[in-house]
């Protein structure tokens, strides 16, 4: 029993690390939620959807850009910010609240838009898009970076997608 019970932690232990990794390497943009927390200091809690801009308005800061950092920079960036004039020593926290979408259109029974999730491969995209129509290719599997839409990577079943990342799935021949 204390086998088990020891088991069981460790295995919680290891999927927040690897949950901690993933969110700590994802860089926010523009459709992603944030929750921005000071501890002590409810005034300067704020959760804002970014917009094209990527940026936010928070207090006694003013705007300032989010799109293109991960969440530690943003609460670094913070709380250099508040440290001079503000506050001592402030204890910043963000994190992402909803992942901005990614699409996947094709040959799957549902195209369109869907909410992601940390290391989500295709397969677990194609899932989401209710599977794939009889002709659909599993050979010709095209992804579409958000940085680079003009360029196809070809990917597979187990490719990792990233948020704002567009899948396209053709047709088979036979």
């Amino acid at each position: 029993m204390k086998f088990k019970i020891i088991l069981g932690v460790l295995l919680l232990c290891l999927s927040n690390i690897s949950f901690a990794q993933t969110s700590q390497g994802y860089t926010l943009g523009p459709g992603d939620k944030v929750e921005i927390k000071v501890f002590g200091q409810p005034d300067l809690e704020l959760t804002a959807l970014l917009g094209n801009s990527g940026e936010v308005n928070y207090p006694f800061l003013g705007k300032i850009r989010l799109a293109g950092l991960t969440t530690s920079q943003v609460e670094q960036e913070i709380s250099n910010g508040l440290k001079p004039d503000y506050l001592i020593n402030p204890n910043v926290y963000a994190q992402v609240i909803e992942y901005r979408p990614f699409y996947i259109h094709g040959e799957v029974k549902s195209p369109g838009g869907y909410p992601y999730q940390p290391a989500m491969t295709v397969n677990q995209a194609i899932a989401l898009a209710g599977g794939l129509t009889e002709r659909a290719s599993v050979d010709k599997i095209y992804i579409f970076k958000e940085q680079t839409k003009e360029q196809q990577i070809k990917g597979s079943l187990n490719s990792r997608i990233a948020a704002g990342d567009t899948i396209k799935i053709e047709q088979r021949l036979f």
